[in-house]
């Protein structure tokens, strides 16, 4: 890049008030906006994140990727758009600190999308629940088989050129959002990589791998997805 990247951090988010200052807080200085996609949370998460330095944006539907885009559509808005955007969870499992590291190969021009892969780094234990594993590795694998797509996760902390981001036109609206990004990342060509990135027990209850109903709804999802684009 011939000036210093612009980047920005998306955050879904949903009743993440005791968590979400601690993310906002360890994300690195050269970061320009924090934009917190608050999700109908019934807590004091807006104000937890605008207290902590964050943009809010509110997304009464329910959803992850509804969230991602309500925060993409502000984005769009800006006079001077992002060169890089990054998606993290606000529920303080992954560790801000290593977005370093999750940009260096697209600062480096080696890559248009960046995937923190839990698979490759160190997690706590604890911190992914069985069906969380089994579920990444059923679905890198199918991915690997039927689209050709090599990757070893669908980790949520991710980087992409937000050019390539928007050529996308990611449509998901929950549970379905990662896996639709890699999937047509892969079909359209762009680099992509991994980095290793470390996970810890999240603060708080997770809304997919917590309940038997966002387990189920979250495979059915992916599954769907990867033969969407078969």
């Amino acid at each position: 890049m011939n000036h210093p990247p612009i980047i920005d951090v998306i955050i879904p988010a949903y009743n993440e008030e005791k968590s979400i200052p601690k993310v906002i807080a360890e994300i690195p200085k050269f970061v320009r906006h924090i934009v917190v996609a608050n999700n109908n949370s019934t807590d004091q998460t807006q104000q937890a994140a605008e207290t902590a330095g964050a943009k809010v944006v509110f997304e009464p539907q329910k959803g992850y990727g509804k969230a991602c885009l309500t925060a993409m559509d502000w984005l769009k808005k800006q006079e001077i758009q992002p060169d890089i955007v990054v998606f993290l969870d606000g529920d303080y499992s992954d560790y801000p600190e290593e977005m370093r590291e999750l940009v260096q190969p697209i600062l480096d021009e080696k890559a248009d999308m960046v995937i923190g892969s839990r698979a490759l780094g160190q997690r706590e234990s604890g911190s992914m629940t069985f069906p969380q594993v089994f579920g990444n590795w059923l679905a890198t694998t199918m991915m690997k088989y039927i689209q050709g797509a090599k990757f070893s996760d669908l980790g949520p902390f991710r980087a992409i050129v937000w050019k390539k981001l928007l050529d996308l036109n990611m449509i998901d609206q929950n549970f379905g959002w990662t896996i639709e990004m890699q999937i047509k990342a892969h079909k359209a060509g762009l680099r992509y990589t991994e980095v290793p990135v470390n996970y810890r027990k999240r603060i708080g209850v997770s809304k997919v791998s917590g309940t038997v109903k966002g387990v189920i709804g979250a495979g059915y999802k992916i599954i769907f997805t990867i033969f969407r684009y078969w």
